[in-house]
Parts: C-alpha cells; sequence; structure tokens
C-alpha cells in the first residue's frame, strides 16, 4: 500500500525498511522522554517487522524519513472482533503541520478498514493538544465512558 501527497509518499515497511525507521523511531522515544538507544530501535522494529507483530507506515518527502506510525493486533472480548491498537505515530518537527500526521493517520485507518478491523484505538499525552486535534478532526472520539489504567512490571 502506497499513498502520496504533493511531496510525502507512505510505505508500508518491510523488514528492509527497519534501518531507515530505526533513526526516527529512536528520535520518537527521545521525545517520550526515553534515552536514546539506536540499536535497540533497529533491533526492536527488525523483531517486530520479522515476526508480523506490527505494521509500519513509513512517510518519506525525497526518499527520506519524516515520519511513522505503528499499529499493533489486538482482540476486543465485548465485540468480538479484531482491533488495532495505533501505538506510535511521529513526524518531525521540521514536517509538522505540513498533512504528513493526517495522512499517516488516514493510511492507517485505510489499512484497519482493509483487513476488516472493526476499530482502532490510540491514547495520547494529555497535553499534547496538536494530535488530539488532528486526531478528532478525522473522527476520532475521546473516550469518556472508561479509565484507562496501566500498571508498571519493572523496577524503576
Amino acid at each position: 500500500m502506497m499513498a502520496n501527497t504533493t511531496n510525502a509518499r507512505i510505505l508500508h515497511a518491510g523488514v528492509e525498511h527497519a534501518p531507515l525507521l530505526a533513526p526516527i523511531f529512536d528520535q520518537y522515544r527521545v521525545w517520550c522522554d526515553q534515552p536514546p538507544d539506536l540499536n535497540g530501535a533497529r533491533q526492536f522494529l527488525t523483531q517486530r517487522l520479522r515476526n508480523n507483530e506490527s505494521e509500519i507506515f513509513l512517510a518519506a518527502v525525497d526518499e527520506k524519513p519524516v515520519g511513522f506510525t505503528q499499529l499493533y493486533p489486538l482482540f476486543s472480548s465485548v465485540s468480538m472482533e479484531p482491533i488495532w491498537l495505533l501505538n506510535d505515530l511521529y513526524v518531525l518537527d521540521p514536517f509538522r503541520k505540513q498533512g504528513i500526521g493526517s495522512l499517516l493517520l488516514d493510511t492507517a485507518t485505510l489499512f484497519a478498514r482493509e483487513i476488516g478491523a472493526f476499530r482502532l484505538e490510540l491514547e495520547t499525552d494529555v497535553s499534547n493538544s496538536a494530535a488530539q486535534a488532528m486526531y478528532e478532526a478525522r473522527g476520532w472520539k475521546k473516550n469518556t465512558k472508561y479509565f484507562h489504567y496501566t500498571l508498571s512490571l519493572c523496577e524503576t
């Protein structure tokens, strides 16, 4: 699957794209307050792609990676249907506000529809108002019915 805009192209990434994805994935992790780990990023992405554990779409401008989104498959017990978690969406700062994030989001939505997913889910930082505005402009609804909890299983 490939989508195009005036200056961006979206590639459905395979294992061969892991080396291209790793630097931008590492920058995303740093943006999420994690320490840089380029080798770890490359290994993580390679494993996800090799084991068919995620789907990644890579945004490129002039063949340079500028953004990506990563989705993970899940299932809903209540609806008894497949759902997908849009776990990561990131665009390099110089390329923001050019529609690349929206293009990645639209590509993920099209992918999920094409494979028969029941719904897509995502979460974002409560302070990330730019992302929230983009999601809501594309029809995403904020969940006000359920609380989202996490339990850390590692010592910090």
